[in-house]
């Protein structure tokens, strides 16, 4: 299946959807009613909406794997299955009439031209070349939308020449700055938002591009770029020709006549060509983004027969659902007048737009590990596009917003009913479990260990409460903010003590932003004492799932750490070994590094065990508390595999959303370059050798420095 870069994919279709019918007949309209500062205002605030939700949206897209769907697939992803169609049924549906309707604004201007034709044959003719064009191939349609952006290019270039021979008569003093809106009824403060209201669904259409996510090349990168392109291109094009038609209409002009901006062209066909251009290539990526949709809907199994609507063909198009979207257009067509039903078009836009920035809202305040998108915002962006968004719903319709969102909650409760099986992580169980610290019992219902939810929950096996005060800086950088840490003391003598002991250092670790409780375990054997505590607590509402051994421990207690950590393999347990250097300890805080196990020959990267999983997320834990910089090092035997396994490591960052400062490779054996390596304030290590545990002293001893040796559970995922 071929697949679309930046410009095609995502800024071509975005661009032509937002340059549409609005800018060509109704933007005069617009300043003849509010006046150039007036227009002004609207264009500006129409746009703080939509680049707000496109910030969101570029945000949300750079940390997740975005599949087919566009804004269904990022919602579900997010929210669940459930949120996810409950939008997506409706916004399809809405999207075939917004075909539909596009198909009627190209005939009332092909009419304009050649006022005999019959306007069903016009619809229909027009319907057969849209759908062919879009059930060829998505390639297909592109190079249409490319022909597309040319005629409208050259409507541009029409208008600006009639600048430049004197189609701007009316001197800048002159022209209406504050309009009077006397194209509208209503009271003073309601005329303003009642032309905002007209123009607002200009602005829309961010969604074009994000809609061909299944079929982009990197839509992480894409997406965001084309769509924040398109917006800043068409509010360009939006602010100048305001300026422009202020200055070369009369006010009653603008009021009155909507074909303006074609009479004053300076070559008024090649603008008309431009208006059926831009219904067209809207129509054609409104075609084109629903089935898509369909598609996506259809994989997640959320409408009935979801396996025959995901089917595509060789070339990668899904046919099945292109075909139940040209029935769906058909029929809207026979309806003749979709007047009564369009502001729902508009309306499951902007509840799109809406929930697009909830979704930024949830992960920002929830603070996972998993949220490190590659697009960072301010959290109060979010919160703009969906204050901004509610607000223009009710602005334009109160009533039709009312009945649209309950239409998304009435599709809701029947997807809910249905137990839909998610096929991927969303961000649900952390929701839940910070709701947990005040509703435990809302979050056993519905919370489950998920590996976009995880985060560092150690368990601190200790003979004396002053081994744990020697690693309080490491297990509170390592915890900080959202992990925690249980203490537990284990012995059979001054048990009420050490308790005490523990209970201040546990203040201490909350003092400093870190959850922490205290168990003490009276055994006589370490090793037994550990691995009970472990059964115990993995029961447990908030389980453990780390265990920290620190190599500082009595002797005794250490001779028992393989024994623990063979337990905590059997109750799927993460492993810290932790080897603090007698002298170097923690150094400066400034640099780590992270050492990657050789992947010769094959060089590829698993979801699985074998992947760095729980170093990577250390390191990505201390990087953000000590603001210090990651270098990711791994060590071949071979030169020729050089290339490859530098390769390996930028492709890990980039999957992984690492902030990665370095990458190096070493050539020789791994024991002698462990000591040609840069310095370091700690070394993270990714792979854990069991048995003679005074190798880990010796390590720690040969490379001058604190190290920390770790062990996946199986849970870490670091591409989550």
């Amino acid at each position: 299946m071929k697949k679309f870069g930046t410009f095609g994919g995502v800024f071509t279709p975005t661009l032509l959807t937002i340059l549409g019918v609005i800018m060509y007949l109704r933007l005069g309209w617009v300043v003849g009613n509010a006046g150039l500062l007036g227009a002004w205002a609207i264009i500006l605030l129409s746009y703080s909406i939509t680049l707000a939700t496109a910030l969101s949206m570029s945000s949300i897209t750079t940390n997740i794997r975005i599949g087919a769907g566009g804004a269904y697939a990022i919602i579900s992803q997010a929210l669940g299955l459930e949120v996810g169609g409950s939008l997506g049924i409706p916004r399809y549906v809405s999207q075939g009439l917004a075909v539909t309707m596009y198909i009627f604004g190209f005939r009332e201007g092909w009419l304009s031209l050649f006022p005999m034709h019959h306007p069903f044959a016009i619809d229909i003719i027009v319907f057969i070349i849209l759908y062919g064009i879009a059930y060829k191939s998505a390639d297909l349609a592109i190079k249409t939308q490319f022909i597309i952006m040319g005629i409208i290019c050259l409507s541009l270039v029409a208008i600006a020449l009639s600048a430049f021979t004197g189609s701007m008569y009316i001197p800048t003093e002159e022209a209406v700055r504050w309009g009077t809106f006397e194209g509208v009824s209503g009271g003073a403060s309601e005329k303003f938002w009642l032309v905002f209201a007209v123009f607002f669904p200009a602005s829309t259409g961010i969604m074009a591009g994000a809609n061909m996510s299944g079929e982009l090349e990197d839509p992480r990168k894409s997406i965001p770029a084309g769509t924040l392109w398109a917006i800043g291109v068409s509010l360009v094009i939006y602010m100048v020709l305001a300026y422009w038609i202020s200055r070369t209409a009369s006010q009653d002009e603008l009021l009155n006549n909507y074909n303006v901006m074609i009479d004053k062209s300076f070559f008024p066909p090649i603008v008309i060509a431009g208006v059926l251009g831009a219904t067209f290539s809207s129509a054609l990526a409104s075609i084109i983004g629903s089935s898509r949709i369909l598609y996506a809907m259809g994989q997640h199994r959320v409408l009935p027969k979801g396996e025959w609507l995901e089917f595509q063909d060789k070339a990668g198009q899904p046919r099945n659902s292109m075909i139940v979207t040209g029935i769906l257009i058909f029929v809207t067509m026979l309806l003749r007048d979709l007047n009564a039903v369009a502001p729902l078009v508009t309306m499951f836009f902007l509840i799109t737009y809406a929930m697009l920035n909830v979704v930024v809202i949830v992960e920002q305040q929830l603070g996972l590990v998993s949220f490190r998108p590659v697009f960072v915002i301010p959290k109060y962006v979010p919160w703009i596009g969906l204050i901004g968004s509610l607000a223009a719903m009710f602005i334009i319709n109160p009533i039709v917003s009312l009945i649209s969102w309950a239409l998304m909650f009435f599709v809701y409760s029947i997807l809910s009913r249905r137990e839909l099986e998610i096929k991927f992580e969303d961000v649900r169980s952390g929701l839940f479990t910070s709701f947990a610290e005040w509703a435990a019992k809302r979050t056993a219902e519905s919370a489950h260990q998920e590996e976009r939810s995880w985060k560092p929950n150690l368990l601190v096996p200790i003979t004396a409460a002053a081994t744990v005060q020697g690693a309080f800086s490491i297990i509170k950088d390592i915890t900080y903010p959202k992990g925690s840490a249980v203490l537990m003391g284990v012995g059979n003598e001054g048990s009420e003590k050490e308790r005490k002991k523990l209970d201040y250092i546990s203040n201490s670790f909350k003092q400093a932003g870190v959850f922490s409780s205290t168990i003490v375990m009276k055994t006589a054997k370490f090793a037994q004492g550990v691995n009970f505590g472990n059964q115990a607590l993995s029961g447990a509402f908030f389980r453990p799932n780390i265990v920290f051994l620190n190599m500082v421990e009595k002797e005794a207690a250490v001779n028992d750490y393989n024994e623990i950590i063979e337990e905590a393999k059997n109750l799927e347990l993460g492993i810290i070994l932790y080897m603090p250097h007698p002298r170097a300890m923690l150094g400066q805080q400034q640099r780590i590094n992270v050492w990657i196990k050789s992947r010769s020959p094959e060089w590829d990267i698993h979801d699985g065990k074998y992947n760095p999983n729980l170093a990577l997320l250390l390191a990505y834990k201390l990087k953000l508390n000590w603001k210090a910089e990651i270098r990711l090092i791994t060590v071949i035997d071979d030169k020729e595999d050089y290339i490859r396994a530098r390769y390996f490591l930028q492709t890990l960052t980039d999957l992984a959303r690492l902030p990665i400062d370095e990458r190096i490779v070493l050539v020789g054996n791994f024991k002698e370059k462990l000591q040609d390596a840069p310095m370091a304030d700690i070394n993270i290590f990714s792979l854990f050798i069991d048995g003679d545990l005074e190798k880990y002293k010796q390590m720690s001893l040969d490379m001058s420095t604190t190290c920390l040796f770790t062990k996946n559970s199986g849970y870490e995922n670091v591409f989550a």
